[in-house]
């Protein structure tokens, strides 16, 4: 009974390497639940983005598109947004940003049927590209929108 604490380590050291693995493969991506369904929840997306007079420039049904080639995925939409005032001196700060603009929202269900918001972090994007401080309001939107969408 005495040698169980190097055993406990071992599985805690296990545990802990795994779960790093799992944060590194969605570094920078904010994971939220939707308390509705994928439609209902992007429908209430477009409708904060419109009341905002933020741009939809695309919706992109992940899933309807694997249906027309006879695969099947759970509900999947990435809804692609933006505007040009808040995007624009984000480019001119840092050009490397233009391959994470304009923003973007994931809505898709999980193999429980739970909806899930996924956006790119805020900090992660301004980190990654260098961008200052005081620009990060014009990214950190999304947050607001995704919270209310899921609401």
């Amino acid at each position: 009974m005495k040698y169980w604490w190097p055993a406990l380590l071992l599985v805690v050291s296990v545990l802990s390497a795994s779960e790093a693995l799992a944060v590194q493969k969605e570094e920078g991506i904010v994971k939220i639940p939707s308390h509705h369904s994928v439609d209902e929840t992007v429908v209430k997306l477009k409708t904060v983005l419109q009341s905002k007079g933020v741009r939809l420039f695309a919706l992109i049904d992940h899933s309807g598109e694997a249906e027309k080639v006879g695969l099947k995925m759970p509900p999947t939409k990435l809804l692609i947004f933006g505007n040009p005032k808040g995007g624009t001196p984000l480019m001119l700060a840092s050009p490397s940003v233009a391959i994470d603009l304009p923003l973007k929202i994931l809505v898709a269900e999980d193999s429980q049927g739970k909806a899930w918001i996924s956006y790119n972090s805020p900090e992660y994007l301004k980190e990654r590209h260098d961008l200052p401080q005081n620009l990060l309001p014009n990214i950190d939107v999304v947050r607001t929108l995704a919270a209310a969408a899921g609401d």
